[in-house]
Formats: C-alpha cells, structure tokens, sequence
C-alpha cells in the first residue's frame, strides 16, 4: 500500500507568490499560511514560537503544493522584524504579500494599565506593521504588485468591554491601512485591511477566561450574532486570500468585516436555531 502524502490543491491563484504572515503559529494566522500554501504560495511563518512554527511549515510541506519555512521573531522589535523579512527574500527569492496578523489583548480596565503594558499591547498590535511595511516596502516595490493585508477586528469600529488599548490599536490599524493605500498606490502595492468578529481562536479564550463561566459568556454573546455562530480561523483567512491575489484588483484602502452580522444592529437576541448553527 501506498503511503505518499496527497496533497491538498487549491486553485493556483498563489503560484509563484511568496508571502510573509505573522502570527502565523496558531488561529487566523496559521489557517492563512496553509491555505495560502494550498493556492500554491511559498509562505513564511513569523512568530515567537518557532518551534511550533517548524511542525505547522512541516505539515504545510507534505501536505500542499505550496512551502513554508518557519521564522523566530517577535514583531515588537524592529531589528527581529527586519531580519526576518530579509530571511524569508533569502529563501524563496522574492515578496509579494504582507500579512499583518500578530496581536495580544490585555483584559482590564484603563486606570489599572501600566505603560509598560500600554505599550506592549501598542507594539504587538500596531507598531510592528510599520517595520513590517518599512523593511518589506523595497520588496513589494520590486515585485510590481504588492499585497498588504493588516487583520484588524470589529473593534476597529466599536468599543469592546475591558479592552481600551486593544480597542485603540484596532481603529488605529484602519487609519494606517488607509494610509499606505495611499501613498504606495503608485508603487503597485495595494493594502487592506480585514475585521473578523468572533473567532474561535486562542486569544478569544483568553479574554472569556476571565469570566466565572467562559463558555456562558461565549453563549451570551453569540445570541447577538444573528447567523448565531462564531467564525472559524479559515472563514477569515479566505478574506486574507481574497485582499493578497487579483481576485480583489481594484480594492485598495478599505476594510471587510467578517463577522456575521454581529455590527448590522445596535440590538439583537438571536432566538435560534439558525441554518448556520446545524454543522457549527
């Protein structure tokens, strides 16, 4: 019997593409990197943990068209960010997406914030986009058709309880998208920005584990969701993909919000079931 990996095929739109994804060890950002590697791309794995980082770009190497290579780095710091940028056009030659997916949230109220945690949650979350784009920018440029995908959140445009610095640092990542839309037009590069809702990732479990009951207050809250379900990382990563091929040419400067229906209403109890809650 035959024990050859099949490999999973997407639609080729990736092919010859080479993409750099951070937060890429775990939710949004590793459902990006193997379906990115699906359509064919070649894809680095930025994070922290590179240990994890290695197995997931294993599993993408045998089980898709595509490659991966997995990068240490913390994206607070602008020398890891550059080296790792600089590593990844060693590799696979070239850059023509941008991923900024990397955050944290820290749960609290804003009068019990340190500045040092202030600043943490700004670094993670908002600054490291700007040496992300500083140090690829050459790269994109020479590519002639850049993508630059930043991963903001529903709370790019409402406020979130206990979360005043996360809050913060997601409308200030529409306001940045906006502006290297801009200005970087005229280099081919496009950039965009995508606000998921609810998403079953790690860090949502960390903000409900604050709770007495985190799978209550998950409850509570998906009955103001009218499809009444919470997203996966793949249901946000295929809008990623949307923003870093030609399926979106034309869009450049604006948001997608992926949330199911969670900001159509100031009010809503979602009663259900719903048809999207039979296979959730």
């Amino acid at each position: 019997m035959s024990t050859k990996t099949t490999k999973q095929q997407g639609t080729g739109r990736l092919a010859g593409r080479v993409a750099w994804i951070s937060g890429a060890t775990s939710g949004i950002g590793e459902a990006a990197a193997e379906l990115f590697a699906r359509e064919g791309a070649k894809v680095a794995l930025v994070g922290r943990r590179v240990e994890l980082g290695r197995k997931i770009a294993d599993r993408i190497n045998r089980k898709t068209p595509g490659a991966a290579v997995a990068l240490a780095c913390d994206v607070s710091q602008e020398a890891d960010v550059e080296r790792s940028i600089a590593a990844t056009a060693k590799k696979f030659g070239r850059l023509d997406i941008l991923v900024n997916n990397a955050g944290l949230v820290e749960v609290r109220d804003l009068h019990e914030y340190t500045a040092a945690q202030w600043d943490r949650v700004m670094d993670v979350n908002v600054k490291s986009m700007f040496f992300a784009f500083k140090h690829a920018f050459p790269l994109l440029r020479a590519a002639r058709r850049g993508y630059v995908v930043n991963v903001g959140s529903i709370s790019s445009f409402v406020g979130q309880a206990r979360t005043p610095v996360y809050t913060t640092s997601k409308h200030a990542i529409l306001g940045l998208t906006r502006s290297i839309a801009l200005d970087y037009a005229a280099h081919g590069i496009r950039c965009n920005c995508v606000c998921p809702g609810i998403t079953d990732t790690p860090m949502l479990w960390e903000h409900l584990n604050v709770r007495p009951d985190p799978q209550a207050a998950l409850d509570e809250r998906l009955q103001r969701v009218p499809m009444g379900v919470r997203l996966t990382p793949l249901d946000v990563a295929k809008s990623i993909l949307y923003f870093s091929c030609e399926d979106s040419a034309g869009v450049t400067g604006t948001s997608l919000t992926i949330d199911c229906g969670y900001l159509t209403a100031a009010e809503w109890q979602c009663t259900g079931p719903t048809l999207f809650q039979e296979n959730a």
